[in-house]
């Protein structure tokens, strides 16, 4: 484990902006540097926050007991090119470095200033049997796909919060960008100390240049949102037509148990049917049985009547 020491004085014009729940950054114009502090908890994040705020506070007091105390020493003097660099318009460059960790401990990474959207998107497209198995295999696919759904849709919307976000800090750095040209062609205007200002200027180019990255990867960023979109709609028209092909399957069965129901209800009459018909043959075998009885005696008798005669 790596300890980060951030040395970054605090000036009255700094400003602590929340980027997400767990991460806020600050501009330091004197190290030309934007750093940016990765929490373990929105609760820290806020203690951080408050006490940006006091020394913020503290410095702004502090400058102004100074300024006060130097007026009433002397006149005020004219602001040398030297200043240029001032607190009140910080640079702003696209190195970043994020730090995790809670309480007064934080480990130092790099990251990347564009966040990833990642979605599990897999389309199936399998066939219908009509079976309660394949009903239970669509209930499955159907539930993993409204789970899927909605991790899509919790992503989607925190991206759509960090593109609100990215759109004002995208015009900040447009604001910044037209702030520096001009104070370019300030420089260039003024005609003394001529190394200081090419190697200003070609400090400006830079940040820029830098600020142009930056503008570029938001914007590949949006694209890439919008694809994730997409992509959700057609998840969506997927979970609707297997929707409707269960729906479809439900009717089926139905219409299967209903004829099952026929049929058994049809051959226990047949079973009834048949069952009486073996009584009544029972009967009729008795009956002839009896007759043949009755034949044979009358056959022995006319016999002994023949013999007799």
């Amino acid at each position: 484990v790596k300890i980060a020491i951030i040395n970054s004085t605090i000036t009255p014009n700094m400003t602590f902006t929340k980027t997400s729940h767990k991460f806020g950054q600050w501009a330091d114009s004197r190290a030309n540097t934007v750093y940016g502090l990765g929490f373990s908890s929105e609760h820290h994040l806020a203690k951080f926050a408050d006490k940006f705020s006091e020394y913020k506070e503290a410095a702004r007091m502090a400058k102004e007991k100074s300024l006060e105390k130097m007026e009433l020493a002397s006149s005020p003097s004219q602001e040398s090119p030297a200043d240029i660099h001032s607190p009140l318009t910080p640079p702003v460059t696209a190195d970043f470095c994020r730090i995790n960790g809670t309480g007064d401990d934080v480990t130092l990474s790099d990251v990347s200033p564009n966040s990833m959207l990642q979605s599990d998107l897999s389309p199936t497209t399998p066939t219908l049997a009509h079976s309660p198995t394949t009903n239970k295999h669509w209930e499955a696919e159907l539930a993993t796909l409204k789970s899927n759904n909605a991790k899509l849709t919790a992503a989607l919307l925190e991206s759509t919060a960090n593109v609100k976000q990215w759109k004002q800090q995208l015009a900040a750095y447009q604001e910044e960008a037209e702030r520096l040209h001009k104070r370019v062609s300030e420089l260039e205007s003024q005609s003394s100390q001529t190394n200081v200002i090419k190697s200003q200027k070609t400090e400006l180019n830079q940040t820029i240049e830098e600020l142009e990255c930056t503008l570029k990867a938001k914007e590949e960023e949006m694209v890439r949102l919008k694809e994730e979109v997409e992509n959700a709609k057609q998840l969506q028209t997927q979970k609707d037509e297997l929707t409707k092909k269960l729906e479809e399957t439900d009717l089926r069965n139905k219409e299967f148990e209903e004829q099952l129901a026929d049929l058994e209800q049809r051959l226990e009459s047949s079973q009834v049917d048949q069952e009486n018909l073996r009584k009544n043959l029972k009967t009729l075998l008795e009956i002839l049985d009896g007759k043949i009885f009755e034949l044979t005696e009358l056959r022995d008798n006319l016999a002994k009547l023949i013999e007799d005669s």
